[in-house]
C-alpha cells in the first residue's frame, strides 16, 4: 500500500533497520543463484539506485504537505490553462504547499513558475523529446532524474497529499487513471485527486461525461467511485478542495487489521454516532471509536497528541471511506 511519507520522521529502531536491509542483500544473493540475465540485473539495479537517490531528495521535506500537478508539457504560455496552473501553484505556494511536476515545459512549468523555485519539486523522466527540466528546476537540488516511467511515477504518488491534473495527453491520463485505480483499490491512501480546467474549459467535463456514460452506464463502476475525484474549472474551488481535505482529517494508517484515522481537531459525541449510523456499511465488524496512540505509531512524534478514531474497515469500499472523511470535514 502506497502511504504518503510526508508525515514519517524516518526514525525507527536500529535492529529493524538492520534486518530490513539484510533483506535487500538476500533478494541480491538470490538473484545471482537464480541466475538473472543481464537485462533483469540492469533493471533492478538502475531502479533501486533511482529510488535510493530520489527517497534522499525528499527525505528533507516529508513533513511539508506536497500536491503533485499534472498537465501537458505542450500547453503554451499564453493559453488560459498554463495562466491557471501558474495561478494554482501561485495559491498552494502561498499555503504552505510544495508543488511537484514532472519538471517539464507546459502545464509543469507553469505550476513550478507559480510557486517558485524555493517551493518547487520536480522528478523528470529522461526522454529523446520533451526532456529538459523547465528553467525554474533545472539543476535544482530538488531535481531527480529518472529512466523509468514506474519509478517516476511511484514519487509523484507516494510523496504526496493530493493530485491536481490540467489538461493533458496521454501521460495526464494515464497518471489519473492510475491514481483513480490506486486509490479505489486502497494501494494507496484516500487523498484530494482534482481535475482543473480553466475558467469555461470542457476538458474534464467532457471527460466525466464519458466516464458517466460508458463507464457508470455500463456498471462497471460503482456510483460511489465518482466521489474520488472533483472536476472544477475554477482554481479558488481547487485550492479549497484540497485545503479542506485537511481541516480535519490529517492522515491515516493501518494498525494490524484496524484502520486509524488521525485528526487535526477532536469531534463530537453526535457526529462519532452518525458516522457509525451513516457508515456501517463500511465496517468489518464492531463500531467507529476514538482511540489513544499505538506503540507502532512512535516512529510519527509530531502525530502522537493527534485525537484519533479507529475502525475495522473492510478494506473495500475506498469511495466510502472517502465520503466519511467528506463528513467528517463538514461535508463537501
Amino acid at each position: 500500500m502506497l502511504t504518503s511519507t510526508a508525515s514519517w520522521s524516518g526514525n525507527f529502531d536500529a535492529e529493524a533497520r538492520a534486518q530490513l536491509i539484510a533483506e535487500i542483500k538476500e533478494t541480491a544473493d538470490k538473484l545471482d543463484r537464480d541466475e538473472a540475465s543481464r537485462g533483469d540485473l540492469k533493471l533492478l539495479s538502475r531502479a533501486l539506485k533511482e529510488l535510493r537517490y530520489a527517497f534522499k531528495v525528499f527525505t528533507p521535506y516529508r513533513r511539508t504537505k506536497k500536491v503533485t500537478v499534472f498537465g501537458s508539457a505542450r500547453t503554451p504560455h499564453d493559453h488560459p490553462d498554463y495562466i491557471a496552473s501558474v495561478e494554482y501553484g501561485r495559491r498552494m505556494a502561498a499555503e504552505g504547499w510544495m508543488v511537484v511536476t514532472g519538471a517539464g515545459g507546459g502545464i509543469m512549468e507553469g505550476a513550478h513558475v507559480g510557486a517558485g523555485q524555493a517551493m518547487s519539486m520536480g522528478v523528470n523522466i529522461m526522454l529523446p523529446f520533451e526532456q529538459e527540466a523547465n528553467p525554474v528546476i533545472n539543476k535544482d537540488e530538488k531535481l531527480v532524474t529518472f529512466r523509468y516511467f514506474f519509478t517516476r511515477k511511484l514519487m509523484f504518488v507516494k510523496e504526496v497529499h493530493a493530485v491536481v491534473l490540467f489538461p493533458g495527453g496521454f501521460g495526464t491520463q494515464d497518471e489519473l487513471f492510475e491514481v483513480l485505480t490506486l486509490v479505489q483499490t486502497g494501494k494507496r491512501d484516500i487523498l484530494p485527486i482534482i481535475c482543473v480546467d480553466a475558467p469555461g474549459g470542457t476538458y474534464w467535463t467532457a471527460w466525466l461525461a464519458f466516464v458517466r456514460e460508458q463507464l457508470l452506464s455500463r456498471k462497471l463502476l460503482s456510483p460511489q467511485d465518482l466521489s474520488l475525484l472533483t472536476v472544477t474549472d475554477s482554481v479558488d474551488a481547487a485550492v479549497n478542495e484540497v485545503l479542506h481535505f485537511y481541516s480535519v482529517f490529517n492522515s491515516m494508517r493501518y494498525i494490524r487489521e484496524r484502520l486509524v484515522l488521525r485528526l487535526n481537531a477532536p469531534i463530537s459525541d453526535k457526529l462519532l454516532e452518525h458516522l457509525n449510523i451513516e457508515f456501517a456499511d463500511i465496517l468489518e465488524s464492531g463500531r467507529i471509536e476514538r482511540e489513544e496512540a499505538h506503540p507502532f505509531e512512535l516512529d510519527e512524534e509530531h502525530l502522537i497528541a493527534a485525537p484519533r478514531l479507529s475502525m475495522h474497515f473492510n478494506r473495500r469500499d475506498s469511495a466510502r471511506l472517502r465520503e466519511l472523511i467528506d463528513v467528517l470535514n463538514g461535508g463537501r
